[in-house]
């Protein structure tokens, strides 16, 4: 078979391996590296993968070549924990966070998650994919190709199936695949302050729409102090699974209450957040296939802790990195700083992050097999970097260092510019 597209003189490739698990403990060490390297794509999925001049058996009459000019190449990022469709922002509580004011308080002021609840309420579908193409499209020019993104900005049947509505229609008319999560469990309406079970009730009753018209294929909760308890949790995704969702949670932020054990025994895709994870819910993550997906900016910009990830690792977790861009405590959509941070702050190797940001990931939204991986049969989901090796990225921060991205085969960002349709 002859490809309709050839990448070739690619200084390095570099990519995980294909596994049938995630990837832990020492084997997040592991890539696979290719020098002078070629990639052969046929619609859409890469047909071949290989080095030197190889690449000449795969041309055709109408295949395009793509000089990569001796640059970087690794599979497109994936970016599994965001809040991408919302309403308004929340720049008018900064100077108060910065300044010390408690979270509470600013709650109590008509701040915080309440401030864009009632905005996004507020705004139509139209609005709400206005705003959110901008922010996907500066995801892609950070080579983010596949994003997870979660509705809970509703508390409402309405607005949660609006922002659910609004990602599908998004995913339709990007080049970027979003994978969409229902998080009617985000908070806890001030009606139902004190009877969780009949909110946990009236979110269960969503999920029927949510499934009748293919809205999400998560279920996910806010496990934490103050919120959803591990056993309002367990109730609710175990009744999510029953309808045919898989579940993620929000666990261990900044109380360890459960949600990890929660998450270990209904085998969650992904547990998240995990800065207040103890030593028992690391030996429960380690002996099951939940992904820990740690999200590094809003530890940054919350000025917190950070998840013991080093810890983990060694003990034998699988670990991913993810934005959580949110309006609330992780207002930026450059995936590339989350890797940075990955570097600095939680002390992983070059080798271990780009395992996080691929191949695990692919598993916390369930395209493992699909995405992730540069090998035949997968995705033609790559990057292009304007760097000659990887840890160089990490290293150089505070930039974008993408300098092209491939979606599914097609050319959607050039020199850092989204390629219009």
């Amino acid at each position: 078979m002859k490809a309709d597209l050839i990448l070739y003189n690619i200084g390095t490739l570099l990519t995980p391996n294909p596994s049938d698990n995630p990837v832990k403990g020492k084997a997040l060490n592991d890539l696979k590296q290719l020098k002078n390297a070629f990639i052969a794509i046929n619609d859409g999925t890469i047909l071949e993968v290989g080095v030197n001049e190889n690449y000449k058996n795969f041309i055709g009459d109408d295949t395009e070549l793509y000089d990569v000019q001796g640059c970087l190449v690794t599979p497109g990022l994936i970016d599994s924990h965001t809040h991408v469709v919302h309403g308004g922002s929340r720049e008018f509580e900064f100077e108060k966070k910065m300044a010390g004011v408690p979270y509470l308080k600013i709650l109590e002021e008509g701040g915080g998650i309440h401030s864009t609840v009632n905005a996004t309420r507020m705004m139509d579908e139209k609005a709400l994919f206005n705003q959110a193409k901008k922010s996907l499209i500066k995801m892609m020019e950070f080579g983010v190709t596949t994003v997870e993104g979660k509705s809970g900005y509703g508390l409402e049947e309405s607005t949660e199936l609006k922002q659910l509505r609004v990602q599908k229609r998004l995913h339709e008319k990007l080049p970027i695949d979003i994978v969409s999560t229902f998080m009617g469990a985000h908070a806890i309406p001030s009606e139902y302050k004190d009877n969780h079970k009949e909110y946990l009730d009236e979110v269960i009753k969503w999920m029927d729409s949510v499934k009748s018209d293919s809205l999400a294929e998560f279920v996910d909760i806010f496990c934490e102090e103050g919120v959803f308890t591990a056993k309002e949790s367990d109730y609710l995704l175990s009744e999510a699974i029953k309808k045919g969702f898989k579940v993620k949670i929000h666990a261990d932020e900044i109380a360890s209450i459960g949600g990890v054990d929660v998450a270990a025994k209904l085998n969650a895709t992904s547990a998240d957040h995990l800065m207040a994870i103890t030593n028992k819910g690391i030996e429960a993550l380690k002996k099951s296939n939940v992904v820990a997906n740690i999200l590094p900016a809003t530890s940054f910009y919350l000025n917190s802790t950070y998840a013991p990830v080093r810890t983990m690792i060694n003990e034998g977790c699988a670990i991913a990195l993810s934005s959580d861009y949110n309006p609330g405590s992780s207002p930026s959509e450059n995936y590339m700083f989350t890797l940075n941070l990955a570097a600095i702050h939680l002390k992983m190797s070059p080798n271990e992050i780009l395992n996080a940001a691929t191949i695990n990931p692919s598993f916390s939204v369930n395209r493992q097999g699909e995405i992730g991986v540069i090998d035949k049969g997968y995705q033609a989901d790559i990057n292009v970097y304007d760097a000659k090796n990887w840890p160089y990225v990490l290293y150089h921060y505070g930039i974008n260092h993408i300098k092209d991205v491939f979606k599914n085969g097609r050319l959607i960002v050039k020199d850092q510019k989204y390629v219009k349709e």
